[in-house]
């Protein structure tokens, strides 16, 4: 029987940045536009968390019962692991978006954004055929598509638009840079898996561009975010904050660019997370004030 401790790893806490980093810029853009609502930002962290934890569960299941995950390099997963029956697993998957869902339904309610509910449907539906399905576009090398577009653009801009009803480019440029560094987490977790994804036949963006080309694949997504937030700084000048980051960037690139393999990966994804939590409240106080 799967402990706590096996449930939190199954869910990726690792992970979570990626969740709320796109609330905190869009909330930012919003405060930027005179009209940023705690209670809604709050929703909004909630379905975002939500929908993440719904993915990891799903990801885990899904590849659990291919046998994706049957030889893998990082911690073992609950279904793959045999740490939980696959059904108890989709059973926690839908669970966590039907609770996304409901939060989803709040938020559009008091913002009264109906029309959003339809991106809702789609983000869940998006959510599940990543891995899930007969089809994953997660095993075609699109993960980082459906990254940029739900935990990225839609996320951010959601986010923005229940505040505001309106967007600026700034609130345009900082959802694509939080996009990015997702991508990127979601890119280093897959140059870690790149030997067992290709035996068996999950083509993530990083198997087709090889361990080189991911890696610099990988640096590019970290560094054109600190771009982004200099381009903000046209309009909103303290998003300059953002550049406090470089040092962090800079490492991370060392390290993936050097070679690192296995478990200094799982580091650099806890630490690419971070980064992109220490980005996204940067930019999101520099859209502020």
């Amino acid at each position: 029987m799967a402990t706590l401790s096996d449930w939190l790893e199954g869910a990726r806490v690792r992970t979570l940045p990626a969740a709320v980093s796109p609330v905190l810029i869009g909330t930012g853009a919003a405060a930027g536009l005179g009209q940023a609502s705690v209670s809604r930002a709050l929703l909004a962290a909630g379905v975002a968390l939500a929908l993440q934890v719904g993915v990891n569960f799903a990801n885990d299941y899904s590849d659990g019962v291919r046998g994706t995950d049957d030889v893998r390099t990082g911690p073992p997963r609950l279904t793959g692991g045999g740490k939980a029956s696959p059904a108890v697993v989709k059973r926690a998957a839908l669970l966590a978006l039907g609770v996304g869902a409901l939060l989803g339904l709040m938020l559009v309610a008091v913002s009264g954004t109906w029309w959003l509910l339809v991106v809702g449907a789609v983000a869940i539906v998006a959510a599940w055929g990543y891995t899930g399905g007969s089809r994953p576009y997660g095993y075609r090398g699109l993960g980082e598509v459906g990254v940029l577009l739900f935990f990225g653009l839609f996320a951010t801009l959601g986010t923005t638009w229940t505040q505001a009803l309106e967007l600026s480019w700034p609130a345009w440029a900082g959802a694509v840079g939080v996009g990015l560094i997702a991508c990127a987490l979601l890119m280093v977790n897959n140059i870690r898996d790149i030997p067992t994804d290709s035996l068996v036949g999950k083509m993530t963006l990083a198997v087709r561009l090889g361990d080189r080309r991911a890696r610099l694949t990988y640096v590019a997504m970290i560094t054109a975010p600190l771009l982004l937030a200099v381009a903000c700084a046209l309009v909103a000048p303290w998003s300059l904050l953002t550049l406090l980051v470089v040092p962090w960037v800079v490492r991370l690139a060392r390290t993936v660019l050097g070679g690192a393999q296995g478990r200094d990966l799982i580091a650099v994804l806890r630490d690419t997370g971070l980064l992109e939590l220490g980005y996204s409240i940067l930019l999101g106080v520099g859209l502020a004030l």
